[in-house]
């Protein structure tokens, strides 16, 4: 990626409020384009729910919900409605979620490179942030390539470090396999999507036999694929992602983890500054979602935002914003200078 063309979706209510939120489309993801969220939007989306009041979102969600897909365009509207709320009561939206903590841990990515340029990438990040746990992006062929840079990185960053890979579907169960036989000594906290959720039988046979809890990201976007996942044996842990499930869908996802105990871990859809303050404020309210690191560090590869306080990774974490909603602030010659709808 080397443009973020996100979607900034406002709901304005009759006595003035405006919720904000933003939607990432990801076409080689969820099928959506920053057109199609614009169009589903306003063609569809925004007729349907005119009229209701913030408070019924179930009956807006069962509107939405009429068309199918389209979960980042659904998502950002939902969001956007808790920032009303927020803000009617008076209340940061992560104390309306559950108001568990102010702050979590901050894990980062670290994506393609050689070797020498991941480890170097990851150490600045330790040095500058403060953050210890990092993502590790897998599934090159051949696998042994990933390994080799996973094990560099434990020997570089120490044993205090938390370590887990995410294979984005690259590889085939086998080598998913061999791959984690090889790193059985890296002490890796997670294992994510390694090979593809199609593949039922070998995606099976390699979580039962998996060392460590197992992810489910890209196959599990909705409550009833997260039973299928879990149930079916494909996973043994769930990726929560705000910017796809927003807050209402993302805490049933939540709550059928916690009821079946299985661990989750916030994560990004490479948000902005919009969508990671969303992740976060998310992510805090809940005990189980700040109980591991949230992949909460993509908007430092963007050369700019909308929003007119950035924000700041302190000590390896990042908190909430204070006051009523969710604290998201545009600045109107950003918003001028980036928006494509004139």
């Amino acid at each position: 990626m080397h443009t973020a063309d996100h979607v900034l979706v406002r709901v304005h209510t009759d006595d003035g409020l405006m919720g904000t939120a933003e939607a990432p489309p990801r076409p080689y993801t969820y099928g959506e384009t920053q057109e199609s969220i614009v169009a589903v939007i306003d063609k569809i989306f925004a007729p349907q729910i005119l009229g209701l009041t913030a408070l019924e979102r179930e009956a807006g969600h069962a509107r939405l919900d009429r068309t199918v897909g389209n979960p980042t365009a659904k998502a950002a509207v939902d969001m956007a409605l808790w920032d009303i709320l927020g803000q009617a009561a008076g209340m940061p939206v992560s104390g309306l979620l559950g108001g568990y903590t102010d702050r979590i841990r901050v894990s980062h990515m670290v994506g393609f490179a050689s070797t020498a340029e991941m480890v170097a990438e990851a150490e600045r990040i330790r040095d500058t942030y403060g953050i210890t746990t990092f993502k590790v992006k897998v599934g090159r062929q051949p696998y042994t390539e990933d390994v080799a840079a996973c094990r560099a990185l434990r020997e570089a960053l120490g044993p205090d470090v938390e370590l887990y890979v995410d294979g984005n579907r690259g590889w085939t169960a086998s080598d998913s396999a061999r791959a984690l036989r090889e790193m059985a000594d890296l002490d890796l906290t997670f294992a994510e999507e390694l090979c593809p959720a199609d593949d039922i039988l070998g995606r099976r046979w390699l979580v039962a036999q998996s060392p460590i809890p197992f992810i489910a990201d890209e196959s599990a976007t909705r409550a009833a694929e997260v039973t299928l996942e879990l149930l079916g044996g494909s996973a043994t842990a769930i990726s929560i992602k705000t910017a796809r499930t927003g807050f209402t869908a993302s805490q049933r996802v939540l709550h059928e983890c916690e009821g079946l105990g299985v661990p989750v871990v916030m994560a990004s859809q490479i948000d902005g500054r919009i969508g990671t303050l969303c992740t976060v404020t998310f992510g805090a309210a809940h005990r189980s979602t700040a109980w591991h690191a949230g992949e909460l560090s993509n908007f430092l590869d963007m050369s700019d935002d909308l929003l007119t306080e950035s924000l700041t990774i302190e000590n390896g974490t990042l908190r909430i914003r204070e006051g009523a909603g969710l604290g998201i602030d545009i600045d109107p010659d950003k918003l001028a200078r980036y928006r494509q709808d004139h």
